[in-house]
């Protein structure tokens, strides 16, 4: 019986047979030659093709090939107060710097609760703090724990919003519930989840929305229009928008207290030279518009690749250059009683501290004086001691005006917050 066999099916088992039947008449009428084994390859023999360059080498330039410039060691634990040399911070007459609460590995972004609560994200450690004071006591808790790239946190009605790499989440009624471990709303869970530049700073707008960078997902490249922006989220219905683009990379951002305008830090791109591209500082007076990355860096330097065919003028400046390559991070306006009266909206920067430059700066806290008009007139150092010449104990990455008027800075390195105060 035919099952199921057809006559093309029957050609094709009968081609296949005959094929076969040659083959092996002509291999019985080879020679027999006695094959050698194949040659070991040794570990170094087997990549055929070289692993890819990480992230930070990408846009280096061939003449700079030979560089020994890297990145810095991230902080990964907290150091003992013995090392914290407090005593090398110099400040304006009046001020001091002390410190705060200790044992915090890789302290980054802070925000405070209504109850005084200081909540602290991380970037590398997957974890959330909080650190409460009783009876002139403070404590720090891990509150949170396995978190991916929290680095992060801002407070609003009650709940502690943190922003993740590809997700932000809600945490309701969090300060009275600093020991229970709870499920989050999730707000939004639909951000790209690039590592280069993907981790969040968050702080909540005079309209209730949630405002946070997303990086370029490089050093330098044409990013996709998701990339290299600021946004805001509704937290009440998830609608994502975008405010700013061809922003590179910032992680600090606050409005101001009178004209609630946006202001933010931007890192410039890197191997660009030794004292190019700035780091700068940008006003938003309106939403849409656009700072000029990848085309054009600190307002008038067109970039080697990206920069062809283009003016600067088509995109919006910076209101001020920072330096080049200090890695400013958190940004606030003092708003505070405690300081001198001319410190009254001051911006109050946290410069990490370079690594694309031989000759490291940054790792300081500086201000910037706004006239009348909202224009950046001055900028000068405020607290410096964190490096001394290319070393570091120390790096500032955030700042937070108190209820006292104490200013409160961050450090992933130290793996602490320090306080710094003024008394007349």
């Amino acid at each position: 019986m035919n099952r199921g066999f057809t006559n093309s099916t029957k050609l094709g088992i009968a081609l296949s047979i005959a094929a076969m039947a040659l083959g092996l008449l002509s291999h019985a009428q080879q020679p027999a030659v006695q094959s050698a084994p194949a040659p070991l390859l040794q570990p170094e023999q087997q990549a055929l093709t070289p692993p890819p360059a990480p992230s930070w080498q990408q846009g280096r330039p061939d003449a700079m090939k030979s560089s020994t410039l890297a990145p810095n060691p991230p902080g990964m634990t907290a150091k003992p107060a013995a090392e914290m040399k407090l005593d090398k911070i110099k400040l304006p007459p009046g001020f001091k710097i002390e410190l705060w609460a200790e044992g915090l590995p890789n302290a980054r972004s802070i925000t405070v609760g209504a109850k005084g609560t200081v909540f602290v994200g991380t970037r590398l450690v997957d974890a959330v703090y909080a650190v409460t004071e009783k009876d002139g006591k403070r404590e720090v808790k891990t509150i949170l724990k396995g978190l991916y790239r929290p680095n992060g946190v801002a407070f609003h009605n009650g709940s502690l919003y943190v922003a993740e790499l590809s997700r932000i989440l809600r945490f309701d009624n969090i300060e009275d519930n600093l020991d229970n471990s709870q499920r989050p709303v999730i707000v939004f869970d639909a951000l790209p989840k690039d590592e280069p530049h993907g981790w969040k700073y968050l702080t909540v707008g005079p309209d209730g929305w949630l405002y946070f960078n997303i990086g370029a997902p490089c050093n330098i490249c044409v990013p996709p229009d998701t990339h290299a922006q600021i946004v805001r989220v509704d937290p009440k219905n998830g609608v994502l928008e975008a405010v700013v683009k061809g922003v590179r990379n910032s992680v600090g951002m606050a409005f101001h207290p009178n004209t609630k305008e946006m202001w933010f830090t931007n890192h410039g791109r890197d191997w660009m030279g030794e004292d190019m591209p700035n780091d700068t500082l940008h006003r938003v007076a309106k939403k849409g518009v656009h700072f000029g990355y990848p085309y054009c860096h600190q307002g008038d330097t067109l970039d080697p690749d990206h920069g062809k065919g283009r003016t600067c003028a088509e995109f919006t400046p910076p209101a001020l250059k920072l330096g080049a390559h200090i890695a400013p991070l958190g940004m606030r306006f003092y708003n505070g009683k405690m300081f001198p009266a001319e410190f009254r909206n001051r911006i109050i920067i946290a410069n990490h501290g370079s690594w694309n430059k031989t000759d490291k700066i940054g790792f300081n806290l500086m201000q910037v004086t706004l006239d009348a008009q909202g224009r950046a007139v001055k900028y000068e150092p405020f607290a410096e001691g964190w490096a001394e010449g290319n070393n570091y104990w120390g790096r500032p990455v955030d700042v937070q005006v108190m209820p006292d008027g104490a200013l409160l800075v961050s450090d992933d390195v130290a793996g602490a917050l320090f306080r710094i105060s003024y008394q007349r």
